[in-house]
């Protein structure tokens, strides 16, 4: 008689199995060209971050400086552009395939409208209509969005190492986000040969929020990755900048500072950021490699399993009382000397293996992956605290990060505890805000 006429039930599982891993693939297939997605958003990001400390130049010298490096720096973001673009297309034609495809879609359908923007918003800064802090403004706005893309490939990875890389991956960006918007800061007020209060808080948390970025970046990260980033900052760079920081932040307001460092001041941080996004790079490949690794580790099992759901098929044997009679821990692997079981207990005692070994697989899975969520909800409850307190306040996103993160260290509690206590005030708080 036919092993499938006697071991109906063991080979429905074992077919459940061989489905479990292909839905496996799939979602490893797709996480491989988000993570593509991901780097392409980064190489685009950059180009903006550069072109905003341009522009910023631009604006503060009154057209006098960068203007040759500005229609440079365009071209090569409309050729970064064009390539995120068509990333967006391709993914649009899998959305049926997508885990998290409504919030991901989403984000990309806000950030869509802010690169048709971009055309208008290179002519005003031309025809120097905008001041550096409207046009730093306008880019901030727009890479805002195309990082939350970023965070929902985060959000939405199913396999924890993967999902932390990109957390990894994610933090790192911000913080060079950050580091950008200092560079432009920074490019402004020596271009313009003056900085004001204002600009020095905003200095400031810049300052403080990349340290922020980074630190996360290193808790998600391969060792290696933060060995690597820590050996890119030479102390003579590290010590070059923090002279121009004081140089503009130590400046009473009203005193004029040198233009002539304007140049310093952005060849400086651009050095430090084109040496993170050689880290970003490394990031974003290594993310890939291991999206393929994983992909063609999974397929090879699934061969194995499609191979033994064939000799069921063609084997004959006993029926199946394994489950039955083993306990729940999985019995150790027989001796050669125990071969007097027939080939079909034999057999069976493999497929029950495997299923356990696939149910431990996942618990373990779940747990670490629930470790790394932990990370991204954190962003998401701060978020909320700080919108919150804009709304009731009437105050700026920095003036509200700057109050969630100064209460926590005057309480000595962390972000996040001070963010979820804000938000269980909400309720007792009046609707609009002050009057």
């Amino acid at each position: 008689m036919l092993l499938r006429a006697l071991y109906p039930t063991m080979k429905s599982g074992l077919s459940f199995l061989v489905s479990a891993l292909r839905c496996e693939i799939d979602e490893l297939d797709q996480l491989a060209r988000t993570s593509e997605l991901v780097g392409t958003i980064g190489r685009l990001v950059h180009a903006l971050q550069r072109e905003r400390g341009i522009s910023n130049v631009l604006l503060g010298s009154r057209g006098q400086r960068f203007a040759a490096q500005r229609d440079a720096q365009i071209a090569d973001s409309l050729q970064l552009e064009d390539a995120v673009r068509q990333a967006f297309d391709q993914l649009e034609s899998e959305a049926p395939r997508i885990g998290n495809g409504a919030r991901l879609f989403s984000r990309i359908a806000w950030v869509l409208p802010g690169l048709g923007a971009l055309p208008e918003l290179r002519r005003r800064i031309g025809a120097l209509a905008l001041d550096p802090a409207a046009s730093t403004a306008a880019f901030v706005k727009l890479i805002a969005g195309l990082l939350a893309v970023v965070f929902e490939a985060a959000d939405g990875a199913t396999d924890p190492e993967i999902s932390r890389r990109l957390v990894a991956l994610f933090n790192f960006m911000q913080g060079k986000e950050f580091a950008g918007q200092e560079r432009a800061c920074g490019a402004a007020a020596f271009a313009s040969g003056r900085n004001d209060e204002a600009r020095r808080e905003q200095w400031l948390h810049l300052i403080d929020s990349q340290e922020h970025c980074f630190q996360l970046f290193t808790d998600f990260a391969e060792p290696a990755l933060g060995t690597l980033w820590r050996s890119i900052q030479p102390s003579a760079q590290l010590a070059e900048l923090e002279r121009l920081r004081r140089i503009a932040c130590a400046a009473p307001a009203g005193v004029a500072l040198d233009t002539e460092l304007s140049q310093r001041w952005f060849d400086c941080s651009s050095e430090r950021i084109d040496a993170m996004q050689a880290v970003e790079e490394r990031l974003a490949d290594g993310l890939r490699t291991l999206c393929e690794e994983k992909i063609a580790q999974a397929r090879t099992e699934l061969q194995v399993h499609e191979a033994l759901l064939a000799e069921l098929d063609g084997a004959t044997g006993t029926p199946p009382t394994a489950f039955l009679d083993e306990p729940a821990a999985a019995d150790p692997a027989p001796s050669p000397a125990a071969g007097a079981a027939p080939y079909g207990r034999q057999l069976e005692r493999s497929i029950l293996e495997m299923v356990r070994e696939q149910s431990r697989r996942l618990q373990s899975m779940g747990d670490e992956l629930e470790t790394v969520r932990a990370a991204l909800n954190e962003r998401k409850t701060v978020e909320r605290a700080k919108g919150l307190l804009m709304a009731h306040r009437r105050i700026t996103e920095e003036e509200a990060h700057k109050m969630l993160r100064q209460t926590a260290m005057n309480q000595n509690r962390r972000l996040i505890d001070v963010a979820e206590s804000v938000l269980a005030m909400a309720e007792y708080l009046p609707a609009g805000g002050p009057g």
